[in-house]
Order: structure tokens, then sequence, then C-alpha cells
């Protein structure tokens, strides 16, 4: 059995098209648990195995929930965990691209090396079984630090998983992304062919990224660049949304949509 972990923050317009993605490409039987924060969930609770509104404010403590939720419910040590960013789904086979990958790896997750050098475990995609996650006694809260390229050091969401894995010595196998073509460094991300993640699903879609590759154009004034920076965010934030609205469209309205981020010189792979 697979349990598929996700969590959908004060909208509902990515549950059906994740479902969807779900029955096309799983492979193998599987049960959907979820928090669904801000949405009316008498509308969507018989689709999920499990969903709760508990108004809980931390995305890892609420995939640790789950997690424990799903580990009890669990066939066996076997049972797959497949935490899932709410705006993140399938693209591709999942269970033939990942069962010659667990045979040698007990965790599978995707790595934003993009994004700075982020190493962690990222939960917009991450698998492994019951056994191990059960083992490890698995964390996704922030915590534990690592140096991004820049020198920085830094935590977020899978800190304490990456900290709980080198602790223990063991090696996890990263999927990192694939696009050949990038309308943003970072949203909109392909990766190992398999797995779509918007990026910008449930927030306002300014990165980290963003904000880094802004105060690096400029060097003047402290107060004139305060302003510059402001005013460049501004007109970052608007394209960042006008590019996640065009493309949230044609995820609506095309099955293929991910396509257009295959291809080099307007030819697919």
């Amino acid at each position: 059995m697979i349990h598929v972990l996700t969590v959908h923050w004060q909208s509902d317009q990515w549950i059906d098209i994740q479902f969807e993605a779900l029955r096309r490409h799983m492979g193998r039987p599987y049960r959907v648990y979820a928090f669904l924060n801000g949405i009316d969930i008498t509308l969507q609770r018989e689709k999920f195995f499990y969903c709760s509104d508990e108004d809980i404010k931390s995305h890892a403590v609420k995939l640790n929930l789950l997690a424990d939720m799903a580990c009890m419910a669990a066939e066996g040590p076997d049972d797959w965990l497949v935490f899932l960013d709410g705006d993140a789904f399938p693209i591709g086979d999942v269970h033939s691209y990942v069962e010659p990958r667990l045979a040698k790896f007990p965790l599978i997750a995707v790595r934003r090396d993009e994004h700075q050098g982020d190493v962690q475990p990222h939960p917009c995609f991450c698998l492994t079984t019951v056994g191990f996650w059960k083992r490890i006694r698995g964390d996704w809260k922030a915590g534990f630090q690592w140096k991004t390229v820049s020198g920085s050091m830094v935590t977020d969401v899978g800190g304490n998983l990456l900290g709980q894995l080198q602790q223990a010595g063991v090696d996890w196998y990263p999927i990192t992304r694939s696009n050949q073509y990038n309308l943003h460094p970072l949203m909109f991300g392909i990766y190992g062919d398999v797995i779509y993640h918007h990026g910008a699903g449930f927030r306002i879609p300014i990165t980290r990224m963003d904000r880094g590759h802004l105060l690096k154009r400029i060097k003047m004034h402290r107060k004139i660049n305060y302003l510059f920076n402001r005013k460049n965010l501004e007109r970052t934030k608007k394209a960042n949304i006008e590019l996640s609205e065009r493309i949230f469209a044609e995820i609506c309205s095309n099955e293929f949509f991910y396509r257009q981020f295959q291809k080099i010189d307007g030819n697919e792979n």
C-alpha cells in the first residue's frame, strides 16, 4: 500500500489536479492523507482516506503528524510513504521510477540544487518505507543547517531529516531538476521527468533566489538601495504571479502542459 501525505492551504484548486495525476501515475493502490487548512472539508472529505482542517501553522509538523497516522494504518514496514506538496504531482510512472532506486536507497526525494545549492530532501516529493521512517524517527522540521553556494548557513523544512540521514550514515537518492527550459530558476520545476512542482501554489511567488538576485545587481546608498529593491521586488512579484496563473491555466486544460519545459530549440526530448 502507498500512503500519500499532502497539505493544501487556503485553496482547494490543486486537489482535483493532484488526484487525477495520482490516479494516472501511481501504479499501485494508494490512500491520501491531508491537512486542508482554510478549506471547507465537508466538500472534500470523501476524496481522502483521512483529512483534517486543524489549525496547525507548521508545515513540517503537519507532515510529521500525517506520517505518524500512516505508519499506524500501514499494513507492514514495506508500505510506502509519499510526501507530496499540494502543488506537486506525478507526470510519469512513479512505480517504475521508484522501484529500482528504492532497492538501492531507503529514501528518494527531490533535492533542489538550483535553490542556491540546497542539499536537504524536499517534501515536494519524498518517498520512503514505513519501516525506514520509523527506524530513523523521521522529522521534517527545520533545525539542522547547511552551507549554501553563497557561503551562508541556512535551514529549512527537511533540515532535521537531512541531519538524521547524515548521522545514520545513510545514502539517499536525490531527484534533481530535469527542465531543459526554465520560465523561472526555481518555480515550475520538473524533477527526474517524473514529478512536477509548481512552487507557488499557496503563497506569494517571491523566492529566496528572486531576492538574492536583485540584491546582487546593485550597490547604492542604503536608502536608494532599499527603495530600488522594493520597486524591483514588486515588479518581480507581479511577473511571477502572471507566470504562475498562466501555467496553472495550462495545467487545467492540457494534461501534457509540462512538455514545454522539456523542449530544446523547440524540439521535445
